[in-house]
């Protein structure tokens, strides 16, 4: 779909990085906020973390929630916080790049072709 006068509605994709395949794999059709991150935490991230395992999140301020903190720690996973201003830390990034990238070709561009797209559904 186009976006007239460069108005695009927001998509996002969250996801986990593991040493060998993407995880825990969610499409929301709008922003992230902190809500939404606990919600994406509880049900589809902490299901597949096991103990001794280590999440490493960025400093976006929905990924500080006590909540969010509580349930990944819930799992007896560790949590960590990569510097401020440090996405060259952050190998997701360059996953989440080449996505993008891919996606911005393909049409229709709502909810439920992005996730077929990503093997979500």
């Amino acid at each position: 779909a186009s976006a007239p006068f460069g108005h695009w509605k927001t998509m996002t994709f969250i996801a986990a990085l593991r040493h060998d395949q993407i995880s825990a794999p969610w499409v929301i059709d709008g922003p992230i906020n902190g809500e939404l991150f606990t919600l994406y935490v509880e049900k589809v991230l902490a299901p597949t973390l096991a103990k001794g395992e280590v999440v490493i999140l960025d400093n976006l301020g929905s990924h500080k929630g006590k909540s969010a903190r509580n349930a990944i720690r819930a799992t007896g996973a560790h949590l960590l916080f990569l510097p401020p201003y440090s996405p060259d830390l952050n190998p997701i990034e360059q996953v989440f790049a080449k996505l993008k990238h891919l996606m911005r070709a393909a049409e229709p561009r709502d909810v439920e072709a992005t996730c077929h797209r990503v093997s979500l559904g």
